[in-house]
């Protein structure tokens, strides 16, 4: 944390930027309210069925300066209104973040105002904090993402711990995969999910995978789903195309119930029924209806954040760059990007 020569405003005017991976993003929120959130999805990525890290990189450069421009003017801020600069540090790809720090340590320092910088993984969650009803503290989010799972204990807006997390592969990357290998086109994620609504969730058993305490794997569904590819394929070659709304089902099921079966062991050990979700995985519809089945069931109070806060955004940089500005959390011109900072 630096401490700066600035005036703390109550209620400050924040330009906030993310490019951790292959959206370029620019937001604009003052007082606590976004006013702006302009995202720019790279479509180069669809030909090569994921993220190429370069080319991301290469298309923040062009993307960048336009964006911001938007996202000021739809906020109707000019740039001497500005209190401060907010940028996500990590985790995320090298290359992706080093546009965003850039950019916004000159911004900063052009403008002479101070700079924000934001984890990501914390700034997903304080996307609930956007709009109302907010979590009570303390809470506990599950976090999932195409790099990330996670069960995080929220004790105050930047006071969290990550009690439990995926041991090999992140349940994004699990719905990604699987799509990849029944020939989805990307992102494959969504388009498992789209598939799913038709399907039948018991049509087809994989295994629900079981780590120590609140920890996820992730890897065995994956292997059990190509061998199950596999071995039907040499029974029928369009077993997959003929069958693939209830794989796309079942297997959907069987990664939520995996996620949900340790936010239920820690919410019973902590004793924590204000539950939230995060994440890109967090706009997945079988996700989301589960989890209001489950509050039902367990007596939750569960939150889910609107579909555009789910992906990576700049307006939950900006909100977390809102409660760090009011704590006075300031970063210097040194600061440099973290691909793998954690919480």
């Amino acid at each position: 944390m630096l401490t700066v020569p600035f005036p703390i405003m109550t209620e400050p005017t924040i330009l906030a930027i993310e490019s951790s991976c292959d959206e370029t993003s620019a937001a604009v929120i003052r007082g606590g309210k976004v006013l702006s959130n302009i995202v720019n999805t790279q479509a180069v990525h669809e030909q090569y069925g994921g993220v190429v890290p370069e080319l991301a990189s290469r298309a923040h450069q062009q993307n960048i300066i336009p964006v911001v421009a938007q996202a000021l003017q739809q906020a109707n801020v000019e740039k001497s209104e500005l209190n401060a600069v907010a940028f996500t540090r990590g985790p995320g790809l090298l290359g992706a973040l080093l546009v965003g720090c850039s950019f916004a340590k000159s911004f900063a320092l052009g403008l002479d105002i101070p700079l924000i910088e934001v984890n990501h993984m914390q700034a997903h969650i304080l996307a609930h904090f956007i709009d109302e009803p907010t979590p009570q503290f303390p809470f506990l989010c599950l976090t999932v993402s195409g790099g990330h799972t996670q069960i995080v204990l929220v004790k105050d807006h930047l006071n969290m711990e990550v009690i439990g997390q995926t041991t090999d592969d992140a349940v994004g990357e699990a719905f990604d995969k699987t799509a990849k290998m029944l020939g989805l086109p990307y992102p494959g994620g969504p388009m498992l999910d789209k598939m799913a609504a038709t399907g039948n969730a018991e049509a087809f058993e994989f295994p629900v995978g079981n780590m120590p305490e609140y920890n996820f794997s992730f890897s065995g569904i994956k292997t059990s789903v190509l061998y199950f590819l596999r071995d039907r394929a040499k029974e029928n070659p369009n077993f997959a195309a003929e069958n693939m709304a209830d794989i796309c089902a079942s297997v959907q099921k069987t990664l939520i119930k995996t996620l949900l079966k340790k936010l239920v062991q820690a919410s019973k050990d902590l004793n924590i029924k204000e539950i939230a979700i995060a994440g890109g995985v967090s706009a997945n519809s079988g996700l989301r209806k589960t989890l209001q089945e489950y509050a039902g069931k367990y007596n939750w109070k569960i939150y889910i954040p609107a579909f555009q806060y789910c992906t990576d955004n700049a307006g939950m940089i900006a909100i977390a760059a809102h409660f760090q500005y009011l704590k006075g959390d300031f970063a210097t011109q040194y600061v440099s990007p973290e691909p793998r900072l954690k919480i």
